[in-house]
């Protein structure tokens, strides 16, 4: 399990993107995201962290690697609109 906080993360779009962008780069992947905490786990079948944080990166968020979190998240639901603009 690799667990990112993406802090610039703000709505149900960007949860979104971030699950797209994971999924274009390893789609057997499974992906968590507490909106709330800003928290993204992601279960790799294939890809290393590096490889899920630049899809991450790429996507237009910035993803920091949380060494040692083990604490599951809770995946968040996508809301209608965006707030990020």
């Amino acid at each position: 399990m690799v667990t990112f906080e993406v802090n610039d993360m703000t709505c149900g779009h960007c949860v979104s993107a971030i699950t797209k962008a994971v999924a274009f780069v390893d789609p057997g992947a499974k992906v968590q995201i507490d909106l709330a905490s800003h928290r993204v786990q992601v279960e790799p079948s294939a890809s290393s962290a590096d490889v899920l944080s630049d899809a991450i990166r790429v996507a237009g968020y910035t993803p920091v690697e949380v060494a040692g979190a083990t604490a599951p998240a809770v995946k968040a639901t996508p809301r209608k609109g965006c707030c990020c603009g």
